[in-house]
């Protein structure tokens, strides 16, 4: 499979919160707005890139009798320097987060990288593999956020879309509107994709 092929399937084809439905916990609890969705995707694409690219470096290296246990090593690293650096950059930001940053180690899809993909192949695909699965899942955080943030509160980034008249639809802000707009976004692109299950 070539580096571009590596790279692309996991914004559509394989994307883990749309299509493959991983990683749903941050998906539901922290999107009520864009920024915190984008946020969050950043974080998780930049811990599933180092941790791709320890991975793959490190492959030939790590026994296979603590494989897993390696790469969560690797993971937690990475989760914990992205976790101090969004509370060093945006407090405001790190609290909004909250403990679902420091999840990123449990988070499946980061591991499930480092054991299906980083672990076999060199460091290129690897890197075009965590930079396209991470971008899968920015963008998807991102998306969830904006229904949210749209229907919710009214605005998109902070900004009024509707005026001051228009009448928020509270359950989007809370957690059961993260079911509904994730449910709609999944029948919506498995409508436009012509997928039935």
């Amino acid at each position: 499979m070539s580096i571009a092929k590596d790279f692309k399937k996991g914004i559509i084809q394989e994307n883990p919160i749309f299509r493959m439905l991983l990683g749903l916990c941050p998906t539901l609890a922290v999107t009520t707005s864009v920024l915190n969705g984008l946020a969050m995707g950043a974080a998780t694409m930049t811990v599933l890139v180092c941790a791709n690219l320890a991975v793959s470096t490190l492959r030939e290296l790590i026994p296979a009798k603590v494989r897993i246990p390696t790469f969560i090593v690797i993971i937690a690293t990475f989760v914990t320097i992205v976790d101090l650096g969004i509370a060093a950059i945006d407090y405001k930001l790190y609290k909004a987060l909250g403990i679902f940053i420091p999840l990123i180690v449990v988070n499946c899809v980061i591991l499930g990288r480092a054991e299906a993909f980083a672990s076999k192949h060199p460091l290129l695909p690897s890197l075009a593999d965590g930079l396209g699965m991470g971008l899968g899942i920015t963008l998807s955080l991102t998306v969830v956020g904006a229904v949210r943030e749209i229907l919710g509160n009214g605005t998109l980034l902070g900004l009024s879309l509707f005026g001051a008249g228009y009448q928020p639809v509270l359950v989007m802000i809370l957690p059961p509107g993260a079911f509904l707009a994730l449910g709609c976004l999944l029948a919506l692109i498995n409508r436009l994709t012509g997928e039935t299950s």
